[in-house]
């Protein structure tokens, strides 16, 4: 089945530079800091390659600690893709800062990180298409997370004062869309690679 989006429709990826010993931490005792940090390359490398895909009208790598690093220097060069910063605060106040910012010049904006390997293009427009509906959609993490929040508004209480990377975050979230009379869709959950044991969700040939 196919979907058509409208062009008001923006991405943003936020992803952490692949460092050796920044990126993908939990993974180390796993890969090493090197290996992990490459794992975390491959992900990025996909994530930016189907939000092209895709084809929003937007597409930005928010990026931290900034935009220096050559993978995201490789990656503007490379693809129709705005290069920001994450900047200070917490995760919920960087996502809503980015949000708002991208929200003021396009009606509908999805945020992904570069955690999940089975996101696709498909699933991308899918979730846009959503919105044409309802305020929100998510895709969920099998951690209790999720990988995907798309918005038509920035909606703050979803992000500000969250207890990120717990098993909670969707089920606090979901109650948040509630409280403020939210409608969304959740489509079906996938896995993010965050500790050793994700590692089975890693597409085949992608560990060396």
């Amino acid at each position: 089945m196919s979907y058509a989006c409208t062009t008001t429709t923006a991405l943003i990826i936020f992803a952490k530079a692949p460092v050796a010993g920044l990126a993908k931490t939990r993974l180390i005792p796993a890969l090493g800091a090197q290996g992990a940090a490459e794992l975390a390359g491959r992900l990025l490398d996909h994530a930016v390659h189907i939000g092209i895909e895709a084809g929003f009208d937007y597409c930005e790598l928010c990026t931290a600690p900034d935009s220096r690093h050559v993978a995201f220097q490789r990656l503007a060069a490379s693809y129709p893709l705005a290069l920001t910063a994450q900047g200070e605060g917490d995760l919920g106040q960087r996502m809503h800062r980015a949000l708002s910012r991208v929200l003021a010049d396009h009606a509908r904006v999805l945020l992904v990180g570069t955690d999940a390997p089975t996101l696709s293009a498909a699933l991308l427009r899918e979730a846009a298409h959503t919105l044409d509906t309802c305020d929100a959609v998510f895709v969920p993490a099998l951690d209790g997370g999720y990988a995907l929040a798309g918005l038509t508004g920035a909606h703050a209480g979803l992000f500000t004062g969250m207890q990120w990377s717990t098993p909670q975050v969707m089920q606090v979230t979901r109650a948040r869309a509630r409280a403020a009379q939210l409608t969304w869709t959740e489509l079906a959950p996938v896995a993010d690679i965050d500790e050793p044991t994700d590692l089975v969700h890693v597409p085949e040939g992608w560990l060396v």
